[in-house]
C-alpha cells in the first residue's frame, strides 16, 4: 500500500505541474540587448500569451489574439496539454476508487484492481500527452535557435516551463507505472 501511495503523490506533483506550465507563459525565453544595457528586455512565450520584463522590472502581457493565427505547434501543444490535464483528473478520479487504502468496491477486489489498474494505465497516457508538446515545442526553439536566419538579438531559448513539462510527464509516467505494477490481476 505504501508503493501505491508513492506512485498516486508522484503522479499528483506531475499532475499539478502540467496544470503549471499551462498557464505560465515561459516555455520561449528570448533577452534582448541592444548596444545600450540601459533598453533591455526579456520576452517571454507560452500557450496563451506573452510577456515583456524590461530592465526597469515593467511587466506587460497580452493573450494572443487570435487562435487561427498562431502556428500549428502552439495550436496542438494548447490542445494537447489541455487533453493531458484533463486525462490527468479522469486518472485521479480512477485511482481513487481503486485504491487499496479507500472503501470502493471493498467486496469485489477483481473490479478494484480493474479500476486501479487502469487508472495507472490513464496516468502513463497523461504523462505521454504532456511529454509530446513539450518535446515538440523544445525541438522547435532549439531549431529556430541555429536557424542562420534569425537574428542574433531575437533567439529565443528553452524557458523554464520546458524542463518543467517534462518532469512533470516524467512523474506522470513513473506514478503511473508504479500504481500498474501494484496491482495484481
Amino acid at each position: 500500500m505504501q508503493t501505491q501511495l508513492v506512485g498516486i503523490c508522484l503522479a499528483i506533483i506531475g499532475f499539478l505541474g502540467t496544470s503549471l506550465i499551462c498557464g505560465l507563459p515561459m516555455w520561449k525565453v528570448t533577452a534582448f540587448v541592444g548596444a545600450n544595457i540601459i533598453t533591455s528586455q526579456v520576452f517571454w512565450e507560452g500557450l496563451w500569451m506573452n510577456c515583456v520584463i524590461q530592465s526597469t522590472g515593467h511587466l506587460q502581457c497580452k493573450t494572443y489574439d487570435s487562435v487561427l493565427a498562431l502556428p500549428q505547434e502552439l495550436q496542438a501543444s494548447r490542445a494537447l496539454i489541455c487533453v493531458s490535464i484533463a486525462v490527468s483528473v479522469v486518472a485521479i478520479g480512477l485511482t481513487v476508487v481503486g485504491a487499496h487504502c479507500t472503501n470502493f468496491f471493498h467486496d469485489d477486489r477483481l473490479t478494484k484492481t480493474n479500476v486501479g489498474l487502469s487508472g495507472g494505465v490513464v496516468f502513463l497516457i497523461a504523462g505521454l500527452l504532456c511529454i509530446i508538446p513539450v518535446s515538440w515545442s523544445a525541438h522547435s526553439i532549439i531549431t529556430g535557435f541555429y536557424n542562420p536566419i534569425a537574428t542574433s538579438e531575437r533567439r529565443g531559448e528553452l524557458g523554464a516551463s520546458i524542463y518543467v513539462g517534462w518532469a512533470s510527464g516524467a512523474l506522470l509516467v513513473i506514478g503511473g507505472g508504479i500504481l500498474c505494477s501494484t496491482y495484481r490481476c
